[in-house]
């Protein structure tokens, strides 16, 4: 109340100063309007709505009323009460976001223009101010270990031992929530649910949705820091992309007032995340959500009041609906955009093609209907281009996975695809795997300069030539795939000829029939144990139905990398045939065919060792060489067989 005399009469303001444990667990609540949905397989959800938590929260402020203490404060009309000015724990100014009325009342300053950021992201930063996420590592390391002694106010009080400034403030409470509170997942799916106060969940550890923002809000309070709670709709646990959102709020989160301008966070999605097969919860810190980018924030939070949004233009809910929802793994592993921008997508001739951006090379994968099939994906530079081809009519939901800095591959990505024609031509081997074509990671694991950049090569007569760079010390291997025989396990690396001039690899290819097949390149470092790494692979195409070539020639140990065959390319030879026999071959002293006779090969003056053999009488043909004139062993190097007469 106030009582006016003159123009210097002074004003009488009442504030209500509770001591009780029992007040405290309960104020920071009365805006707590929150129910929370978690996260697709990371998030926890809010199965109920969050007008009931709203109103259990308030009740709880009614009842803690009794036995309050009242303070009377008499000061000049204009001036600041001094309560107000220091109503925190470490007695300081605690107006900042706050705002008075008509009637001198306090309140929270609503988000204004000057809050607000523009939409949509700019890729100026995942944060809504400045941070380097490194001055908090100290802080971090002794928030997450601090343990409850007793009551709220001591545990803010030790948590704010190493912080120096409300943004330290508001990241060590964050810290302590994120490491230290469970999501319930029980209380998450009663129909009825009960409010948490601050202390039970102290006591627990545990809370649902409603209880993450309101011990955040109520524990910034403590610590001299504005916090809001902030109801709404999210894209959490259980969402499908293009579902609409009506009834009930299902989540919330907190708005902080810091350095005069409003910022995000939600310590709830930031805390973990629940198996959806398990239906149990991990502790898996996610930074994403402490002080995100509003542009960022609006993809999975929309709040009951635009003004929340904290953007320019604000958000209408159904651009919330349609527009694509990126999980936040999609900017912690360093993408920048997607195409198309909505994630329900219509196929085009049967064909999807989805790229992303990213701002450093990245590794990709990616799932139709849970398994790796029917698509091209071809790695980028920054990025990453797919092409699915739905194998049916109807709807099929599309995965992609980033890898990142980590080992761990990442959804980062969900699309719901429509397709109402389905190609039948242009189906893919099963054995197709990804990455198709050679990119920068090839590169990286030593194969550079390929003469097809391309991830598809076409093929009139069912042969193709296919050569690159090989770093020194690194061994290729090459196998070739397809869904129809005769390409068997045993037969998979007959149909290459792998040879190498200098240091270049060249892999010759003849393939069995007509169709697709994927041709996968392995590598590994020579003096390394261990097996070949799968690198990428080529779709290799051929559409002439007269295409039936046979094998090549098998191979032996003692095949050096550097040795050519010219001829016979056939691993098959032709009964009671001259055959004749053209190969380069290094640091041989001498070399022979051996069928049902032996027929020596000589050296010809361009290096060369020609001669020829006859198959009559004979099964197999056999080349051997003698690598020292000095000794009478000779090895086997190359095996052809003889077709039945």
């Amino acid at each position: 109340m106030e009582l006016k005399k003159d123009s210097n009469a002074v004003s009488i303001d009442m504030l209500l100063i509770v001591h009780s444990e029992k007040r405290h667990a309960a104020q920071g609540a009365h805006s707590d309007r929150q129910a929370d949905p978690g996260a697709p397989p990371q998030r926890r959800g809010g199965l109920q709505g969050v007008g009931n938590g709203i109103r259990r929260w308030q009740k709880l402020e009614r009842n803690d009323l009794h036995g309050t203490q009242l303070t009377v404060e008499v000061h000049p009309q204009d001036a600041m009460p001094q309560l107000l000015k220091k109503f925190s724990l470490a007695k300081r100014t605690y107006v900042q976001g706050l705002q008075g009325d008509k009637n001198g009342n306090t309140r929270a300053r609503q988000p204004g223009g000057k809050d607000a950021h523009a939409y949509p992201w700019d890729r100026s930063s995942l944060k809504s101010m400045p941070l380097d996420l490194r001055q908090f590592e100290k802080l971090d390391t002794y928030a997450s270990q601090v343990t409850v002694k007793s009551g709220l106010d001591a545990l803010v009080s030790d948590l704010l031992q190493e912080a120096h400034s409300d943004l330290e403030r508001v990241r060590a409470i964050w810290i302590w929530i994120c490491h230290h509170i469970e999501y319930d997942i029980e209380a998450a799916q009663e129909k009825d649910r009960q409010a948490f106060k601050p202390t039970t969940i102290l006591q627990t550890q545990k809370t649902n949705c409603d209880g993450y923002a309101g011990l955040f809000e109520r524990m910034c309070r403590i610590a001299g820091v504005q916090c809001m709670t902030v109801p709404g709709y999210s894209k959490g646990f259980g969402y499908q992309p293009g579902q609409s959102f009506s009834g009930e709020f299902d989540h919330a989160w907190n708005a902080v007032f810091l350095e005069g301008r409003w910022h995000l966070v939600d310590s709830t999605w930031g805390s973990g995340l629940v198996d959806s097969t398990t239906s149990k919860f991990t502790f898996l810190y996610n930074e994403f959500y402490f002080l995100t980018h509003p542009a960022l924030f609006i993809e999975d939070h929309f709040p009951d009041n635009k003004n929340w949004q904290l953007l320019k233009p604000p958000q209408s809910l159904r651009q919330f609906e349609n527009n694509m929802y990126h999980k936040s793994e999609f900017y912690n592993k360093g993408m920048l955009s997607a195409h198309p921008q909505t994630s329900v997508i219509k196929t085009v001739n049967g064909k999807v093609t989805v790229t992303i951006e990213s701002c450093a090379p990245t590794l990709f994968m990616f799932m139709l209907n849970g398994k790796q099939e029917h698509g091209l994906l071809s790695l980028r530079k920054n990025g990453m281009k797919l092409d699915v081809y739905p194998p049916t009519v109807g709807t099929h939901k599309l995965q992609i996975f980033a890898k990142g800095n980590s080992e761990i591959y990442s959804s980062v990505l969900e699309y719901t695809l429509k397709c109402h024609y389905a190609d039948i031509d242009v189906r893919l081997p099963a054995e197709l795997h990804q990455p198709v074509g050679p990119s920068w990671f090839s590169e990286q694991m030593g194969i550079t300069k390929p003469s097809h950049p391309e991830p598809v090569i076409y093929t009139s007569d069912g042969r193709c030539s296919i050569s690159f760079g090989v770093e020194e010390g690194i061994s290729v291997l090459a196998s070739l795939h397809g869904d129809d025989g005769p390409v068997t396990e045993e037969t998979q690396r007959r149909y290459i000829f792998q040879l190498q001039r200098e240091k270049r690899t060249e892999l010759k290819v003849q393939l069995p029939h007509a169709g697709k097949f994927a041709l996968k390149i392995f590598v590994k470092k020579r003096q390394e144990p261990g097996n070949y790494v799968f690198v990428f692979n080529y779709l290799l195409c051929c559409t002439n139905s007269k295409v039936k070539w046979p094998v090549f020639p098998e191979s032996f140990g003692n095949w050096g990398q550097d040795n050519e065959l010219l001829e016979p390319l056939s691993g098959v030879l032709p009964a009671n045939h001259n055959v004749p026999f053209k190969l380069k071959l290094h640091g041989v002293a001498k070399a022979l065919v051996k069928g049902q006779d032996t027929w020596p090969l000589t050296l010809n003056r361009e290096g060369y060792w020609e001669g020829s053999c006859n198959t009559a009488g004979c099964q197999e043909v056999y080349v051997m060489v003698l690598e020292n004139a000095n000794h009478n062993f000779y090895s086997y190097i190359l095996k052809y067989k003889v077709n039945a007469q």
